[in-house]
């Protein structure tokens, strides 16, 4: 019988722990504190943003909300994104991607304070996760490497497959992956769009990782039985005309618009009769997202106020 992987328990499950290091930390005279930035009319991420701050309320972190007129020139983001640097009261800061073209996102992810950075993707922190040091692992690839945790799946001797090369899951999950130390130890193979014969690779995957952003893509003949697949790809598809009306990677709860459907980067119905265990969509791995940016956050209160929390 196929495991089918609660994305929402386990969130839940850290939400919960991350409760009584928020309690310790309180009780030191510090409530975790993140801010979010928003420079965009655009209805997903006003969601996106949404959805993290009532996160934050209903754990005990101090949720702090910035919006910027999509039009203001650059430096209005900037100025904030300084002034959140520099407010002790703020330990996490995130600004919510897509930004308007006139601004350079690369920029903004210098911007931000190395040691506030929530996302994990300041220049500083890629190249210590790189090293094998990571002070922040990006909240999608570290929800999945809990993931794996809960289903008992140690990556250590697998062969995993990455349908995906992004910045956000791709290339870290890759890294944290190949580290040498738990969670990791696995052996990577990362694949994208100009892969030959992708259904050759993933059929010699222990694991199979779809980050790729395109609906159903993966079916179940690109699959070897006994695998385990996690699904990180959310797509909204109308129903009527089975096109693509986009995807997104940190969410998988906002957008259930009469005559849409949401589907993964997975044939979740062909795919599962080869899985031993997988992630569905929705309700898999976008809740890991949102929960690991409420520990990252935790874990940088606790780092800059010099606390010893314990992390689950």
């Amino acid at each position: 019988m196929t495991d089918i992987i609660d994305g929402r328990a386990v969130a839940e499950g850290i939400r919960s722990d991350l409760g009584e290091s928020i309690e310790t930390l309180k009780a030191e005279g510090v409530t975790p504190g993140l801010a979010t930035v928003l420079m965009s009319d655009d209805p997903a991420s006003e969601t996106y943003v949404s959805m993290k701050q009532r996160d934050c309320e209903e754990v005990g972190i101090n949720g702090i909300h910035i919006e910027i007129d999509p039009e203001a020139p650059a430096e209005e983001l900037y100025d904030t994104i300084d002034d959140l640097n520099e407010d002790p009261d703020v330990h996490g800061i995130l600004v919510q991607m897509p930004v308007p073209d006139h601004i350079d996102s690369q920029k903004v992810l210098r911007a931000i304070d190395a040691e506030k950075d929530a996302d994990g993707f300041h220049p500083e922190n890629v190249g210590m996760l790189v090293a094998g040091h990571p002070r922040f692992k990006p909240c999608t690839p570290h929800g999945v490497q809990k993931l794996l945790e809960s289903a008992g799946v140690d990556p250590e001797g697998k062969d995993v497959v990455i349908v995906g090369r992004s910045n956000i899951v791709g290339k870290p999950l890759a890294n944290l992956l190949i580290q040498k130390a738990e969670g990791g130890n696995a052996t990577v193979t990362v694949c994208h769009s100009r892969t030959d014969d992708l259904p050759a690779k993933t059929r010699e995957a222990d694991v199979v990782v779809a980050a790729c952003g395109v609906p159903e893509l993966i079916d179940g003949s690109m699959l070897s039985e006994g695998v385990t697949v996690i699904d990180v790809g959310v797509n909204r598809v109308d129903v009527a005309e089975q096109s693509s009306a986009g995807s997104q990677t940190d969410s998988d709860e906002s957008d259930n618009e009469k005559g849409y459907e949401l589907v993964g980067d997975v044939d979740f119905e062909s795919a599962k009769e080869k899985a031993s265990a997988i992630t569905p969509v929705p309700g898999g791995v976008g809740p890991m997202t949102r929960a690991m940016l409420l520990y990252n956050t935790v874990k940088a209160a606790g780092e800059q106020t010099g606390i010893d929390v314990e992390l689950p």
